[in-house]
């Protein structure tokens, strides 16, 4: 299973309409066998108040628990992450939706497992991971999530909900310096959409100065969202699995779980090309490879042992 996506940049354009979701029961919580009582900072969203967590993402990051009563795992996950927004002190907000109860929530976020945990931010949906993990694991997803947040203007603080009648601090955002005038250059092509003008603003400064390590791991991420920002998942499954020896189809795949947060998976995909092939596409497969490793990003535990097994598939 792989573990927490963490990307150095959330992209947050999404594709799910979540905007026509209709009304049943809510869940029960704080029973022996619901999620544990809500906290502050937590609540529990059905189908008909899910429009209201969308809309107040504008303001501050909600993290979204999709779970189930039929997954135990779900219990402890929902009582991590209610720890954690808690000590966030309304940072973001967690939210949390009974899949059983309200499967038009589930449907439109396409969940495959349980449990499920996703953040709306500036009203898109972006993939964070699936399973249960340790806390410290997940709260630095949650600060990645954060930083994303940052960058997109959503700095607002969620209203406190257990009725203490205090509206947390505005969380103060950190001030940071000043990008250098190629890396603005890109950050407010991605913003406007134009990743043609990202890639060829960060390729300047990487030619200024080739040891730009941000501006190397900034073009790596532009690039995987421009080869990836007309796929189809499904598509691109079912090609892959049909053709084995399609490379491309391959690598399009792997892309696509690294956006997903399933890293090892990717990983262990193109390693496997590069075990199969030679000459050019084996190259090609490698440097696909080396980019995601700049993606996730070179101090994530994930890369070194892909980097051994990357090795040795070579030599």
């Amino acid at each position: 299973m792989s573990q927490p996506s963490q990307q150095p940049r959330l992209d947050v354009r999404g594709a799910v309409d979540l905007s026509a979701l209709a009304r049943p029961a809510a869940p029960p919580a704080g029973t022996a066998e619901g999620a544990p009582a809500p906290g502050p900072y937590t609540v529990d969203v059905t189908e008909a108040t899910f429009g209201d967590v969308v809309q107040s993402s504008t303001q501050y990051p909600v993290v979204v628990l999709l779970w189930s009563t039929r997954s135990p795992a779900s219990i402890d996950l929902a009582r991590d992450l209610g720890t954690l927004a808690e000590r966030a002190a309304g940072a973001f907000a967690l939210a949390r939706v009974d899949v059983d109860s309200n499967r038009q929530v589930a449907a439109a976020f396409q969940v495959q497992s349980l449990p499920s945990v996703v953040a709306v931010l500036a009203g898109q949906p972006v993939p964070l991971f699936e399973g249960v993990y340790p806390p410290e694991q997940i709260a630095a997803v949650l600060d990645q999530l954060l930083a994303a947040a940052a960058a997109n203007g959503v700095t607002g603080a969620a209203p406190r909900g257990d009725g203490a009648g205090e509206e947390p601090a505005e969380v103060p955002e950190p001030e940071e310096p000043p990008l250098a005038p190629l890396h603005q250059d890109a950050y407010d092509a991605i913003e406007r959409g134009d990743l043609d003008a990202a890639v060829e603003a960060y390729t300047q400064a990487l030619r200024e100065n080739p040891r730009d390590a941000m501006a190397r791991a900034g073009l790596a991420q532009v690039e995987l969202l421009r080869r990836t920002q007309d796929a189809d998942l499904q598509a691109a499954r079912d090609a892959a699995a049909q053709d084995p020896a399609d490379v491309e189809a391959q690598l399009l795949v792997a892309d696509l779980d690294v956006l997903g947060g399933k890293v090892e998976d990717a990983f262990a995909r193109i390693i496997d090309v590069v075990r199969r092939t030679s000459g050019e596409e084996r190259e090609r497969a490698r440097v696909r490879l080396v980019d995601l490793f700049e993606v996730v990003g070179s101090d994530d535990p994930r890369v070194g042992p892909a980097r051994r097994a990357l090795a040795s598939a070579l030599y």
